[in-house]
């Protein structure tokens, strides 16, 4: 049986192959695809993710540009990897805001500790 970090990393791959084979055929996601690809899988996730007041559309813009490192308008598969991990990133951040962010820990995470999270409080997803 494999582990939920083995389907979700092999959900990314086929996901992104899903994409990134249409028209045309390559392994790579324009920005277009990729977009497609948020809406389509993401949308409910990426709603909660998005910082205050920036648009579904403009959030996927953002990791667009942050995540094509060579600026040729597409991403590869290890670019795509990027926009997940800030993805992630962001939505764990958002986590930790208290009230209203889907489970309050009922603790503060802002003092200091460099995030290390060998600190022995449970996340319940």
């Amino acid at each position: 049986m494999k582990t939920d970090l083995e389907l979700a990393l092999e959900c990314a791959i086929n996901v992104y192959h899903r994409y990134a084979a249409r028209r045309p055929i390559d392994d790579y996601l324009s920005k277009n695809e990729f977009s497609k690809l948020l809406k389509e899988t993401a949308e409910p996730f990426l709603r909660n993710t998005a910082p205050p007041n920036t648009s579904t559309d403009t959030y996927i813009s953002q990791l667009f540009a942050k995540a094509d490192a060579n600026h040729d308008g597409r991403l590869k598969f290890t670019e795509f990897l990027t926009t997940l991990s800030l993805v992630a990133i962001d939505a764990h951040n958002r986590s930790h805001e208290g009230p209203g962010a889907g489970h309050d820990h009922g603790h503060d995470h802002d003092h200091g500790h460099g995030h290390g999270h060998g600190h022995g409080h449970g996340h319940h997803h």
